[in-house]
């Protein structure tokens, strides 16, 4: 789980906006006379256009319109510093605010260190004081530190709590929530979706005979295997005391089964000083058509109770 995951929504709304304010600005180019400024966010606007078309649709990776999003935003303020060498520096904090919100910590802070300096080659911002220099620095690590600060808390919690990290955060009504939606999404867009069930059945003996810390390590073994092993967007929660659904939308059957393969080997391999070898039992649930979300449901019920009687 290591792309940067942003929800659709937000970035449809993101999309839509970006357009909505490029085409304003060049609105209002047009109406003030500046025709010479006029070609690039005229252009710009179409290519976001093109951008929100991508997201909406299927079969695309979401860094692209995400890519073509940020090269217009420097793209914009570029063309404004160069045809209007009044314009203030202020303006360099869109472009790179606009970078570590688009993309992952590591990839803005590289891009933002390696434009930093072209930056300086145009004469408005070369014209400007010294404490633009050190404005810039600081508002990279401004927008840097919380992103970190993030990651941190969150690599720090699987390490040591995982009934707090947010793959065993999920409980049952929701789960369900969250699995009704990427039901009903996949129903209407004739999506996949597949649900891996999966049961530990160590975990209730593992409570009764070794105690609460015990029963923390295995929740430990799954959460961490199945963060590194699985997508931002894949969700995990707890069906009941042993069984754990994982919803793998936009996921094939084979897909589904390599998924299962890679978490079986791994969990496996896992051996924990009380109990010993790892234990888990794992079967892909897939939705048939015409079926209904309260069938599904008592189908993923079923096979669990099927996977703790084995």
């Amino acid at each position: 789980m290591t792309e940067h995951h942003i929800p659709k929504r937000l970035m449809t709304l993101a999309y839509a906006a970006s357009i909505a304010l490029m085409a304003g600005y060049a609105l209002w180019l047009y109406a003030m006379g500046d025709y010479r400024d006029l070609l690039i966010p005229t252009f710009m606007t179409l290519l976001l256009m093109s951008a929100l078309l991508m997201h909406i649709g299927q079969g695309l990776k979401s860094y692209l319109p995400r890519i073509i999003l940020l090269c217009c935003t420097y793209s914009v303020v570029l063309s404004a510093f160069y045809y209007h060498p009044g314009a203030s520096p202020i303006w360099l904090g869109l472009p790179i605010t606009a970078t570590f919100l688009l993309l992952p910590l590591w990839a803005a802070l590289l891009v933002n260190i390696a434009i930093g300096p072209l930056w300086w080659l145009l004469p408005t911002v070369a014209a400007a004081p010294p404490a633009i220099i050190v404005g810039y620095a600081a508002l990279t690590l401004l927008l840097a530190l919380p992103r970190w600060e993030h990651a941190r808390r969150r690599a720090l919690l699987r390490a040591t709590d995982p009934n707090d990290s947010d793959c065993n955060a999920y409980h049952i009504d929701t789960l369900k929530e969250r699995l009704n939606s990427e039901f009903q999404r996949a129903a209407m867009l004739n999506q996949q979706l597949v649900v891996l069930v999966v049961h530990l059945p160590q975990l209730d003996m593992a409570a009764e005979q070794f105690g609460h810390r015990a029963q923390t390590a295995l929740l430990g073994a799954l959460c961490s295997e199945v963060n590194s092993r699985c997508r931002d967007h894949d969700v995990l929660g707890r069906a009941d005391n042993a069984t754990f659904w994982l919803v793998l939308p936009d996921t094939s059957e084979s897909g589904a089964l390599l998924v299962r393969e890679r978490l079986q080997r791994a969990l496996s391999e896992r051996v924990l000083v009380e109990t010993g070898q790892l234990e888990a039992r794992i079967a892909a649930c897939l939705p048939s058509r015409a079926e209904s979300f309260e069938r599904y449901i008592k189908r993923l019920k079923a096979r669990g109770a099927s996977l703790s009687n084995v």
